[in-house]
C-alpha cells in the first residue's frame, strides 16, 4: 500500500475577498437619462456596476473624472472597477490619486489594500488595512482583508486574530460573510496543525450553508490529516456531491481510497480527476494524475501476477 506516492493535499485556499460598498451620492433615475454633470456620470456608472457591467463603469467614472478632476469618489470607485477587470496597476494608482484629494478616504485605502493584495503585495495590502483601522477601529472589512494577506504571509496567528475582529463584529457580519471567515480561520488552524479547531470552523461553516462545497473540502483534508480517513470520504463525497467539477477532490478521495483497500474506486476516482484536469487545461496536473494511474495500475497487475 505504500508504494503509492501522493502528490496532491491542496486545500482550495479560494478565499473570497471582501468586496468593497461603492459610494453613492445619489442614484440617476433612468440609464436613458444622458448625463451632463461629473455627478451624473457617477451616479450611472454606480448604477451600471451594480448591474455587473464594468466596461461600461469605467466609462462612466471616466466621463466623470474629465468634467471633475477632483472627484475623490470616482477615483476610488474607478480604482474598484479597475479591480473586477484585473487591471491591479491601474487600480492602485486611481486610489492614491483619490487619497490625495482626500487623506481619510477610508474606501481608497481599502480598495488599494485589495489592489496590492491581487499583486501578491501582501506587506502593502497590510499597511492599507492598518490605515483604515486607524481611522474606523470597528471596520470588519479592514480586519478581514487584513487576516487573509497575514496568512498569504504565513502570520497565522495574526490571520486568526483578524478574523475573531471581524466575527466580533456580529451584527454587522451576514451569514455569507461569516462562512467565509469560518472557512478562512478553518485554514489558518490547519495551517498551524490544530486539527480539531479547524475542524470545528469547517463544521460551523457547513452549519450555516449546507451547500458550501469549500467546507466540506477543508473538514475532507482536515479529517484527513487526523488519520480520519472514512470522515474525509464521506467529506470529500459530499464536496463532489456539491461540485462535481472539483478535480481536487477526487485526486485525495482516491488516494485515500488505495489507502482503505479499495482500489477500483481509488482507480475510478483518480480517472475522473484526470478528465476535469484535461478539461481546466491544468496540463502539469493532468500528467500527474496519469501518472499516478499508472503506478496504481502497475501495483494491481503485480498483485494479480502474484496471486496467479
Amino acid at each position: 500500500m505504500n508504494q503509492f506516492i501522493r502528490i496532491f493535499f491542496s486545500f482550495s485556499i479560494t478565499a473570497l475577498l471582501v468586496i468593497l460598498p461603492l459610494t453613492t451620492q445619489a442614484r440617476a433615475e433612468s440609464l436613458a437619462i444622458v448625463p451632463r454633470s461629473a455627478l451624473e456620470w457617477f451616479n450611472l456608472g454606480v448604477e451600471q456596476i451594480q448591474h455587473d457591467q464594468y466596461e461600461p463603469a469605467l466609462h462612466d467614472f471616466t466621463q466623470a473624472i474629465e468634467l471633475d478632476s477632483d472627484f475623490a469618489e470616482a477615483y476610488s470607485n474607478r480604482c474598484l472597477v479597475y479591480i473586477q477587470l484585473g487591471d491591479y496597476i491601474q487600480a492602485t494608482e486611481d486610489c492614491s490619486t483619490a487619497l490625495t484629494l482626500n487623506l481619510n478616504n477610508t474606501e481608497a485605502y481599502l480598495n488599494r489594500g485589495l489592489a496590492y493584495h491581487r499583486l501578491r503585495n501582501y506587506s502593502e495590502a497590510i499597511s492599507e488595512y492598518n490605515q483604515v483601522i486607524e481611522r474606523v477601529q470597528d471596520d470588519l472589512r479592514a480586519y478581514y482583508n487584513r487576516g487573509l494577506s497575514r496568512f498569504e504571509l504565513q502570520d497565522f496567528q495574526g490571520a486568526i486574530a483578524d478574523y475573531n475582529q471581524a466575527l466580533n463584529k456580529s451584527d454587522r457580519v451576514s451569514n455569507r460573510q461569516q462562512v467565509e471567515i469560518y472557512n478562512d480561520r478553518g485554514l489558518a488552524r490547519l495551517m498551524m496543525g490544530n486539527f480539531d479547531g479547524a475542524i470545528a470552523d469547517f463544521s460551523l461553516a457547513i452549519n450555516l450553508d449546507t451547500n458550501n462545497h469549500r467546507a466540506f473540502y477543508n473538514r475532507a483534508c482536515a479529517c484527513h490529516r487526523m488519520g480520519d480517513l472514512l470522515s474525509a470520504v464521506r467529506d470529500f463525497t459530499a464536496a463532489l456531491q456539491l461540485d462535481p467539477n472539483h478535480a481536487e477532490a477526487y485526486v485525495n478521495r482516491g488516494i485515500i481510497h488505495h489507502e482503505l483497500g479499495f482500489q477500483q474506486a481509488a482507480l475510478s476516482d483518480l480517472k475522473a480527476a484526470s478528465k476535469q484536469f484535461h478539461q481546466q487545461g491544468n496540463r502539469v496536473a493532468y500528467q500527474q494524475t496519469l501518472a499516478l494511474i499508472e503506478r496504481l495500475q502497475l501495483l494491481l497487475r503485480s498483485w494479480d501476477d502474484a496471486i496467479g
